[in-house]
């Protein structure tokens, strides 16, 4: 798909509604060597005596997550995104190494069984994990929540909840103690996305990039001081969470762990506030509209209510919170436009990601709303 080139120099693609199910078939592009991913599992893993199926798993962004099947078992295999990759992003050997612990210490991380450092396989590392059950919460109260009293309530204080018990971990518990390094851990980030930006700003606007480029100088200027090192997902939102089938009240799993590291905590829950619909904002400065529309009409609790729910289960200070949502929102605005550049560079075919550089600048004034100047 080629798109077409708006003003602005940006490329669009044709409006297209997000993917309704949990697995569909595999998107054009995105097959990898089956028959070759079939052998090595075989040869790797026990007890796949049956047929060999495959699907997919349709709404992420970015890396590329497939439901195998050998017969009634069921397998998740990820490998990165085809194309070009920002340095230190779709970690699979990190995202192994996180699940293949974690769930010694939190039930809610899916246990990986699997690395593949050989690309030949499939064209990258990928990593293999259990497959879990369940309902993912995207745009509507899935049909098994359906006729439960205040669903959307009571899924969000779930999400907070989980969010909560996993910042409770010590990591030394399940030895992720070396996973990152907590000091100097804002910094680094700060530095790390500024880089990221950097790398696809030619993809954006002038007045796109200068306008980043001022909440970038406010995020900088304005880094608080770290309270407490813990687990940090670093991607955590109401829709990599699943809830089992009829029940609002706990998180099941929380997915997409490659970014996952040892620092502070309340990035995470800068990072679920961005992501947290808020009916009182523009939906086109809003992230959750903008990764997942119809979440508006869940009625999930307020942001209010979120940092509420956090802090009474907390003893951090939330002061500060606003530079933390403003993190998130930053780095929201880098992701989008990552993934609009893999676009435009032709690296997939996904029209939904000619869709996110438009929104770059809108969340980008969020942002600045949210920070001294």
């Amino acid at each position: 798909m080629t798109g077409s080139v708006v003003s602005g120099g940006q490329r669009s693609a044709p409006r297209v509604e997000e993917p309704r199910t949990e697995v569909a078939p595999v998107r054009t592009g995105e097959d990898l060597d089956w028959a070759a991913l079939e052998v090595y599992l075989r040869m790797h893993l026990d007890d796949l005596d049956g047929e060999f199926s495959v699907l997919q798993f349709p709404r992420g962004s970015a890396n590329l997550t497939y439901r195998v099947g050998f017969g009634d078992r069921l397998l998740v295999v990820r490998r990165p995104p085809f194309g070009q990759l920002a340095r230190g992003a779709h970690d699979m050997t990190r995202e192994y190494r996180v699940l293949s612990r974690l769930h010694r210490e939190y039930d809610r991380a899916p246990r990986a069984l699997l690395h593949c450092a050989d690309e030949s396989v499939v064209g990258a590392e990928f990593f293999v994990s259990e497959y879990r059950d369940g309902v993912v919460v995207w745009d509507s109260v899935p049909d098994s929540l359906s006729g439960v009293d205040d669903a959307g309530r009571r899924i969000g204080f779930a999400v907070i909840d989980a969010l909560a018990d996993l910042h409770a971990v010590d990591p030394a518990a399940c030895d992720l103690a070396d996973l990152g390094r907590p000091e100097g851990y804002l910094e680094r980030q700060v530095r790390g996305w500024s880089a990221r930006w950097d790398a696809v700003a030619e993809y954006a606007p002038a007045e796109t990039a200068a306008l980043v480029a001022e909440v970038t100088r406010r995020i900088r200027a304005a880094i608080p001081v770290s309270q407490r090192a813990g687990i940090v997902h670093n991607d955590y939102k109401v829709d990599n969470c699943q809830f089992p089938h009829g029940d609002p009240d706990r998180v099941k799993s929380v997915f997409d762990w490659d970014m996952a590291t040892t620092g502070d905590v309340l990035v995470d829950l800068g990072t679920l506030l961005n992501y947290w619909p808020d009916r009182t904002v523009d939906p086109a400065s809003d992230a959750a509209f903008i990764v997942v529309p119809g979440m508006h009409g869940l009625d999930l609790p307020s942001r209010v209510e979120v940092v509420a729910r956090y802090a009474a289960g907390s003893d951090l200070d939330l002061s500060n919170i606003d530079w933390y949502e403003a993190f998130g929102c930053w780095k929201t605005v880098v992701i989008l436009q990552q993934l609009y550049a893999r676009f435009v560079r032709g690296e997939t075919t996904d029209a939904r990601m000619g869709q996110r550089g438009e929104f770059v600048a809108p969340l980008a004034r969020r942002a600045l709303g949210l920070l001294p100047a």
